[in-house]
């Protein structure tokens, strides 16, 4: 029996909230919701990811160190889903800020034409060097047999294999990696051809408006023709706190979201506001949800 295809939320405890809502988001704007499963991978559920607390490790063609309590320590969990799955089927996986404005089994149940990987190109400098978004991909999981998180991820510590190449996906054959249109990965833009609205800059997701900023700037290569990374330690200093999002209708999306997971107990209060506390969602969540109209259906 083939196995139940699957969407694969990748998390840790900074992200909980972010994806519990895109779970939410996934059933509620689907007609297809019993085709498949979704699951929620955590960082506390894979020990090897605190482990590693300190270490240094190749990013970018430099030395970084781990944080486990970075915002983003969940993306090697990225490589997970094929494991999970018992390298067979097919799963879709996620950044715990991707929330569904269509229908996710239509990118399930997509022909991935052969290819092990679908996805899109990443923005900016990494896309024109052909990095890959791997914050969204559909997986053919029988094709990637070769992905062992644990061990992928204990290379980048022995320098054999650089972290921006694999999240990139340039440590895969190019002729397995497909596709999709960009708007199953629309980067903080929502219009209505989104299907997937992923709010990547991280200083301005919605729910954290207002927060000290708990993330750790990518040290990136030095690019003395390009003007732009002479101003990045400013850009940095001058903004240690998350801002609001320029489009309200995408602050208004999510809070919608949140404002149904509450109604329905998919979210407590308590949760919500203990969330609060711990500094991982805005101190003022409940003012947003009174001022949020209700989505539409």
């Amino acid at each position: 029996m083939a196995a139940k295809p699957c969407v694969f939320i990748h998390t840790n405890h900074r992200q909980l909230v972010g994806a519990l809502v895109s779970r939410y988001s996934i059933a509620r704007n689907s007609r297809n919701s019993e085709r498949f499963d979704v699951r929620i991978l955590h960082t506390q559920d894979h020990p090897f990811l605190r482990e590693r607390e300190g270490q240094a490790f190749r990013r970018d063609g430099t030395t970084a160190v781990w944080r486990y309590e970075d915002l983003q320590s969940f993306t090697p969990l990225r490589f997970k889903p094929p494991e999970e799955m018992g390298y067979a089927g097919r799963a879709v996986v996620i950044d715990p800020d991707v929330f569904a404005v269509g229908d996710l089994w239509e990118l399930l149940s997509r022909d991935m034409a052969g290819k092990a990987i679908v996805c899109r190109p990443r923005s900016g400098s990494k896309g024109l060097e052909g990095g890959m978004a791997s914050s969204v991909m559909l997986l053919d999981c029988a094709r990637l047999q070769h992905w062992r998180c644990e061990q992928d991820f204990a290379s980048l510590f022995a320098f054999e294999r650089d972290y921006m190449d694999w999240v990139c996906l340039k440590l895969e054959p190019r002729e397995t990696i497909g596709r999709f249109e960009d708007e199953w990965n629309d980067f903080d833009r929502l219009t209505p051809a989104t299907r997937l609205l992923h709010n990547t800059k991280r200083q301005t997701q919605p729910w954290k408006t207002g927060l000290p900023a708990d993330f750790t700037p990518a040290r990136k290569r030095l690019r003395p023709l390009n003007p732009a990374t002479w101003l990045r330690p400013l850009r940095r200093a001058a903004a240690p706190s998350y801002v609001a999002h320029p489009d309200p209708n995408q602050e208004r999306f999510f809070f919608g979201m949140l404002k149904e997971c509450l109604e329905k107990g998919i979210i407590s209060e308590e949760l919500l506001r203990d969330e609060m506390r711990q500094n991982h969602v805005r101190h003022d969540a409940f003012r947003v949800l009174e001022r949020t109209p209700p989505l539409a259906a």
